[in-house]
């Protein structure tokens, strides 16, 4: 699919500066500034061996498995930007017929994507997720890809969050969430993590005590299937909208 025809498919979803109004949720410049919004940062974590350290050497198996849910030739949305590889191998699957759009609400996370991504068929746009009206055609999806967001919203947002996906994609559409899960009690790592949580990411504790299939009303209309792996402490959460 040439960049003209997916924008003649949805203008609204085409490469765009921020609009005037825009501005970035409070969560994410409270909390995750350092992490996300500073250039210098963003340029040291964004590698992959920094990715596969944060994620316990874990990341290539669970980038794998997300990616792995989805099709050549399929229309896709990410959900933020992601450190590390994945939208490389998102892009990739999907191939030249694919469709990638990748919806953030910080401008420079979308400008590192454009920078490193250069060369691939991926379409960006500046917008938050949570907010009332974000811009997505209800259906126009075939799929989408949440990879470690919802442990970073707080869990008001995290709702509008799931619902947003879940009303983006068109029946028999899948949504795929990979994150954090809360691990089993004899997992060496949880009292670690539990410390990291504590001091780096306020709202992971709250994604681990939830159910993703409970956090939005669409949720019945879809099939849901969920896996664990490394002792419990990701999750794969795989939905399928109903015919």
């Amino acid at each position: 699919m040439t960049k003209a025809t997916a924008e003649a498919l949805d203008p609204t979803a085409a490469d765009a500066p921020p609009s005037a109004d825009h501005t970035i949720p409070d969560y994410l410049e409270r909390t995750y500034r350092w992490a996300y919004l500073n250039p210098r940062t963003v340029a040291w974590l964004d590698r992959p061996a920094v990715v596969s350290a944060i994620l316990w050497g874990n990341a290539r198996r669970l980038m794998c498995a997300a990616v792995d849910q989805f099709e050549p030739g399929q229309r896709v949305l990410q959900a933020a930007c992601v450190y590390g590889d994945f939208t490389r191998l998102l892009a990739c699957r999907l191939g030249e017929q694919g469709d990638l759009l990748v919806i953030d609400a910080a401008p420079v996370q979308l400008d590192n994507l454009r920078r490193k991504l250069a060369g691939h068929q991926v379409r960006t746009r500046c917008a938050d997720l949570a907010a009332a009206d974000p811009g997505i055609a209800p259906g126009g999806m075939d799929g989408v890809a949440c990879f470690f967001l919802l442990h970073e919203v707080p869990p008001a947002a995290r709702r509008r969050i799931v619902d947003t996906l879940l009303a983006s994609v068109r029946v028999g559409g899948k949504v795929v969430f990979t994150d954090y899960h809360r691990p089993a009690c004899w997992h060496p790592l949880r009292p670690l993590m539990a410390l990291v949580f504590r001091r780096l990411e306020p709202y992971a504790a709250s994604l681990q005590a939830a159910d993703i299939a409970a956090l939005s009303p669409r949720a019945a209309g879809f099939d849901w299937r969920k896996t664990t792996v490394f002792g419990g402490l990701y999750q794969q959460v795989v939905a399928v909208r109903r015919r």
